[in-house]
């Protein structure tokens, strides 16, 4: 099905297959919002796995299934379903025997983002989620009630009623997402505003990533482009319209004065100068590092282009809560151990990550969970050469096997060559196979002033196991 044409969505019911994964379920929630009738199935569901997020989701309007087909039940459903999703998963054998359309995740969510009369589109290959979080909240503090797409929970919009707020339903004509560009989806996307935060490897060539990117930027309105990163300041010129935001380069539009920023372990402030009126305002953001300071001056650049005072932008980001799962502090013992979750999966978010835990003082202990073989072979030099460089010689990285939910996947090369990798660059690092003799090994090692970093992607119970470990702690 053509997921431009929303005029064929009008009144259809979804069926979504693997509806608890952090792409599929705040989509769901859109379009549960937007008035179509949602259900799904889900593998982890089936498994018992996070139980607390599938009862909200059956007790909140959306039907369940078990992962075997029984809930195609008419030609009227449309069947949403990743592209990786084979032939033989019960769903989609069930869809084709009824006929039934079949949308990417992505081609529903731009059918609904390009209907919408403004929207703001989030690009780059990290701080996406982070940075549409802070965009939502801004837009939201200023009254304009924006539908906000994430691929992380948004603690701001959290309630008791909805714990699970990696959505926000508001005006479909006012709507924020970010993109994708490790499928090539990115380019199905027409938006008002569109932000590049940075190009760089995650699953795609360099050069893939150029033509993507640069696509992106001349279907945007109004390209909003770091300026910091190499790659996407030179896809400026083929900006229509733009502005600039950077941290280090004075030239950018947004920039933050030099001599202002003050970093403490949980936060961090700075003087925010809007080159084109040489106005400056003051940015207290209660978040660590200097990768959320860029964060926060994409997000101004973005609301500014929006028409949003950047002074009220930067007020507002005072009260921005952060995200589930982004250097989120589960807590600290009474000895003085720290323990964080955190999404980071790809060398540049690792990096970014420990580089923040390192501006602190205290040892670093840093669990990563790769998130496939596919991705470990892929990046698996980069990130062994990361953990290696940003982490000091006290400091360990503790490895677990990649996560395996099934499937035909290659896993003759595992977390052993990386953790080979590491040592043979100096870095000091362990490979224990199994994730709860990984919680153990922590635990033995953990020191009154350690700070231990959960990291690892597109595994929900990443956040259970941390919580666990810190009450094995405490």
């Amino acid at each position: 099905m053509d997921g431009s044409d929303n005029s064929a969505l009008s009144g259809r019911p979804f069926f979504f297959c693997g509806i608890g994964g952090s792409g599929m379920l705040p989509l769901a929630q859109i379009a549960h919002g937007f008035g179509h009738q949602v259900a799904g199935s889900d593998r982890s569901y089936d498994q018992g796995r996070t139980p607390e997020k599938f009862a909200w989701l059956a007790g909140n309007g959306f039907a369940l299934f078990p992962q075997d087909g029984s809930g195609i039940t008419s030609p009227d459903q449309i069947l949403i379903a990743s592209a990786a999703v084979e032939d033989s998963v019960p769903e989609v054998a069930r869809a084709k025997e009824l006929g039934c359309a079949r949308m990417s995740r992505a081609e529903l969510l731009s059918a609904f983002f390009n209907e919408a009369g403004y929207s703001i589109a989030v690009g780059g290959t990290s701080g996406k989620s982070t940075v549409t979080g802070m965009i939502a909240w801004i837009l939201s503090e200023a009254h304009f009630d924006p539908t906000v797409m994430n691929g992380a929970v948004m603690k701001n919009f959290t309630s008791a009623e909805n714990p699970f707020a990696s959505a926000r339903v508001g005006n479909p004509r006012i709507f924020i997402s970010e993109v994708d560009e490790s499928d090539g989806s990115i380019a199905l996307y027409r938006p008002t505003i569109g932000v590049l935060l940075n190009v760089s490897l995650d699953h795609k060539s360099i050069e893939e990533l150029r033509v993507l990117f640069g696509q992106f930027v001349r279907e945007s309105g109004c390209a909003v482009i770091n300026f910091d990163n190499e790659e996407a300041r030179h896809l400026a010129p083929q900006a229509g319209q733009s502005i600039s935001f950077a941290l280090h380069e004075s030239s950018a539009d947004i920039t933050a004065e030099p001599g202002s920023v003050e970093q403490s372990a949980f936060g961090i402030s700075a003087a925010v100068i809007d080159n084109r009126t040489r106005e400056v305002f003051p940015l207290i953001l209660p978040m660590p590092g200097l990768h959320n300071l860029s964060n926060a001056l994409a997000a101004i650049a973005a609301v500014s282009a929006a028409g949003v005072e950047i002074g009220a932008a930067a007020a507002a980001l005072r009260g921005f809560a952060g995200l589930a799962r982004r250097f989120d502090v589960i807590g600290t013992t009474a000895s003085g151990i720290t323990v964080i979750d955190d999404f980071g999966h790809n060398p540049e978010k690792c990096a970014a990550t420990l580089r923040t835990l390192k501006a602190a003082p205290g040892r670093v202990i840093a669990f990563f969970q790769p998130h496939g073989y596919g991705p470990l072979r892929q990046m698996g030099d980069e990130l062994a050469e990361t953990f290696a460089r940003e982490l000091g010689p006290d400091d360990i990285t503790i490895m677990c096997d990649p996560v395996y939910f099934g499937g035909t996947v290659d896993r003759s090369e595992g977390t052993e060559r990386i953790i080979k990798l590491i040592v043979q660059a100096g870095g000091n690092a362990e490979h224990v196979p199994e994730r709860s003799a990984c919680g153990d090994r922590m635990a033995e090692l953990a020191q009154p002033g350690d700070r231990i970093v959960i990291m690892g992607a597109r595994d929900d119970t990443l956040t259970s196991f941390a919580k666990g470990l810190f009450e094995q702690l405490t």
